[in-house]
């Protein structure tokens, strides 16, 4: 590998910038001075550093968390509340692709993966989501309905893809599908019906389901990246 495509892939400077600090001597392999643009690196073994500080390439990495209640989906938060990235064991730069609020529980993909955020959280490629709902009350047919058609919140329309009881007897507990990513989206729409979220646990996202404990995490596989960034890049 070129070093100035190393110093790029690291994130301290694009390929130009990185040529510039080349020139100005200020980059070394080995503890060796480095002046020619074309010096290759091998980042396995060669240790490479700018004005005497070690520079790494970054490592993508995948995380799939079952969070727990009571902890927030942001990378800090100014009440010192928990937050998700405290529940990951990793030195990796890593930030949450989406939210859930802090008492909703269930799948949340963290990353440092910049491209595979966007394309999760970008409202043209209709990723799915599905949450498990506990009501206050049944949900009546009628409601149903509306919610399959659609309601407006903030003059805006929002429905569900899909609605199924988890028990048709008792119809207080639902699992719901949307491709929605709107902040609150499944409890301001029943909300919006008079109806009182009871708990909310989203149970899949982009077809990656809960398979863990509550608050405990996994990396995902080369094969679950691999295909999720084939279903959803178009």
């Amino acid at each position: 590998m070129r070093i100035n495509k190393y110093l790029a892939d690291s994130g301290v400077a694009s390929r130009r910038n990185a040529e510039e600090l080349i020139l100005q001597g200020r980059v070394s392999v080995n503890n060796q001075l480095i002046i020619e643009l074309s010096f290759k690196v091998n980042p396995d073994k060669d240790e490479v550093q700018i004005d005497g500080e070690r520079v790494r390439v970054k490592k993508n990495v995948y995380y799939l968390l079952n969070k727990p209640k009571g902890v927030v989906s942001t990378t800090s938060d100014e009440k010192n509340r928990r937050t998700v990235i405290e529940l990951i064991n990793t030195r990796e730069k890593i930030y949450p692709v989406g939210r859930l609020d802090y008492n909703t529980t269930g799948v949340l993909l963290l990353t440092n993966d910049g491209d595979f955020s966007n394309l999760l959280t970008h409202p043209k490629n209709k990723v799915p989501k599905k949450y498990e709902v506990k009501l206050n009350r049944p949900l009546e047919d009628v409601d149903k309905k509306k919610l399959l058609t659609g309601i407006y919140i903030d003059r805006k329309k929002g429905k569900f893809g899909k609605i199924n009881f988890v028990n048709p007897k008792m119809k207080k507990s639902v699992e719901v599908e949307c491709v929605e990513g709107r902040n609150r989206f499944v409890k301001i729409m029943f909300e919006t019906l008079g109806y009182n979220v009871k708990s909310l646990n989203r149970s899949s996202f982009a077809n990656v389901k809960v398979n863990i404990p509550v608050g405990n995490y996994r990396e995902l596989k080369n094969e679950e990246v691999k295909s999720i960034i084939k279903l959803y890049s178009k």
